[in-house]
């Protein structure tokens, strides 16, 4: 059986899980998650722990609980604490400001770029050139970071563009005569 899929969910006290036939509901502070629910993957609620097994031996049904197990993880941890992606924008001139639902960025172009922020997403700009991506959702989160970063992504001769924080850009040495 997978190894990922053996390791049952601690719940914290302010997370409730509702468990259909056909979906996951994982209800906390920051929002509620729901997660479509696998025939190949049991799972129980004992106590303050969610157990995934898998219905028979195959190994479709092996590797599912593995991943069904570490989605629900993340939604309960989504619910709980909630997750955020933090960007940098490197140079001159570029930077963004937040409006509501909506994020400005100044990257060089011609013109201003404005991106929507999805239900459920939420972004801050605590300095001009930084950008911070919070919400519930994991998968949202992580996209809509992709999202932003893919306007302009860092080149390699001087860094330029929008990048993960904690991304390394390995900058390339120029054409020598």
């Amino acid at each position: 059986m997978s190894r990922i899929g053996k390791a049952p969910i601690t719940l914290p006290a302010k997370v409730e899980v509702a468990i259909s036939a056909q979906e996951i509901s994982v209800k906390g502070p920051m929002g509620t998650l729901k997660q479509a629910a696998s025939k190949l993957v049991m799972v129980k609620k004992d106590g303050d722990k969610l157990v995934f097994e898998a219905a028979d031996g195959s190994k479709q049904a092996n590797a599912m609980s593995g991943t069904l197990r570490a989605l629900v993880a993340n939604m309960v941890q989504g619910a709980d604490k909630g997750f955020e992606k933090k960007l940098t924008l490197v140079g001159v001139g570029y930077k963004a400001q937040a409006q509501g639902s909506k994020l400005n960025l100044a990257l060089g172009f011609s013109h201003p770029v404005v991106h929507d922020m999805p239900e459920g997403v939420k972004c801050e700009t605590p300095i001009p050139t930084e950008i911070v991506i919070k919400g519930a959702d994991k998968q949202k989160v992580g996209q809509v970071a992709a999202e932003i970063r893919a306007y302009k992504p860092p080149e390699p001769y001087k860094g330029k563009g929008v990048r993960y924080s904690d991304e390394k850009v390995v900058i390339k040495e120029t054409k020598k005569k």
